[in-house]
């Protein structure tokens, strides 16, 4: 059954979802996207990565600076939708915007619900160490992610995925099984089920901050803070005053009784840096204003043996 959907999403994250939306033949009749914003060392007006699709896809576009004025709300009520599909939207959807759609609005989150609500669920289960993850499919409530759950699919994290590798495999996933639930929707089948409320986590906003390293912590929890961060903003330490970014590293075993940040070793295997607890060998690295380059091209054109890295 056809339905009339109304999308809303900006990265490149939602942009699966909207190309299965529209391949699976419901009518679209609006995109609902953030404000082009500066970028790049230019700084110009830049189309989000749904918009440049969405004109693509010849879909008319929507880029309200709120979804709060009355404006807003009487063009969504125009649009008439059956369904507004939320696909990391970034604006706040108040009550009186998710009531306007006939038959609810549905959000795809990139976590295990109630697992990780908030902006940044990606990161975050890997910062945890979290084994397992997976995309949730939810009717959309005023609470932030509390909505019931309508279908939700696994994933098994391994020690090895960066954000951005996580990020390819959700948005994947999180496509035909939102299109399975709006099948569901159109004909009265899904399934709600509530939250559990005592099983709630959250991941709040990732900050460039909260990815510098600290080298007291132990080798493991570093290299969380590598895979997590990966793409942005990078895990950075300070290397003769100026940042360091790493982009892939190990852990080992160490040396005990050294002090953390120091360089134990350096050779074609890795830079090993000492940790609070184990130690950690840099394979992937890039100084500032620099491309990404592996241990042993740095070392071809830096000495670093007996550094302290802060």
């Amino acid at each position: 059954m056809q339905l009339r959907v109304v999308f809303a999403g900006t990265p490149a994250f939602a942009v699966p979802a909207l190309d299965a939306i529209v391949a699976a033949g419901h009518s679209v009749p609006a995109v609902y996207t953030q404000p082009d914003r500066p970028a790049g060392r230019g700084r110009h007006l830049a189309a989000s990565r749904v918009k440049a699709r969405a004109l693509e896809l010849k879909l008319g576009v929507e880029q309200p600076l709120s979804m709060k004025t009355p404006e807003s709300l009487a063009r969504l009520r125009l649009l008439a939708p059956d369904v507004l599909v939320v696909v990391a939207y970034g604006l706040i959807l108040p009550q009186s915007v998710l009531v306007v759609p006939r038959l609810g609005c549905f959000n795809i989150h990139a976590s295990l619900l109630p697992r990780w609500r908030g902006a940044a669920p990606i990161q975050h289960a890997i910062l945890a160490g979290d084994s397992l993850t997976g995309v949730t499919i939810m009717r959309m409530t005023a609470g932030l992610d509390a909505g019931p759950i309508v279908a939700r699919v696994e994933q098994h994290l391994d020690g090895h995925m960066t954000a951005g590798d996580l990020h390819d495999v959700l948005c994947a996933i999180g496509a035909p099984l939102m299109v399975e639930v709006l099948r569901s929707v159109a004909e009265g089948t899904a399934v709600l089920r509530e939250q559990d409320a005592n099983a709630v986590t959250y991941a709040p906003k990732i900050s460039k901050d909260a990815a510098r390293i600290t080298w007291g912590d132990c080798a493991e929890t570093i290299a969380r803070q590598v895979r997590a961060y990966d793409p942005w903003p990078g895990a950075a330490a300070l290397w003769r005053g100026q940042q360091i970014k790493i982009w892939r590293a190990e852990v080992r075993d160490g040396h005990q009784g050294a002090r953390p940040g120091a360089v134990l070793n350096a050779g074609p295997s890795g830079i090993e840096i000492a940790c609070g607890s184990g130690s950690l060998a840099l394979h992937t690295l890039q100084l500032p204003g620099r491309k990404r380059i592996s241990a042993a091209d740095f070392l071809h054109a830096h000495s670093i043996a007996g550094d302290q890295l802060s």
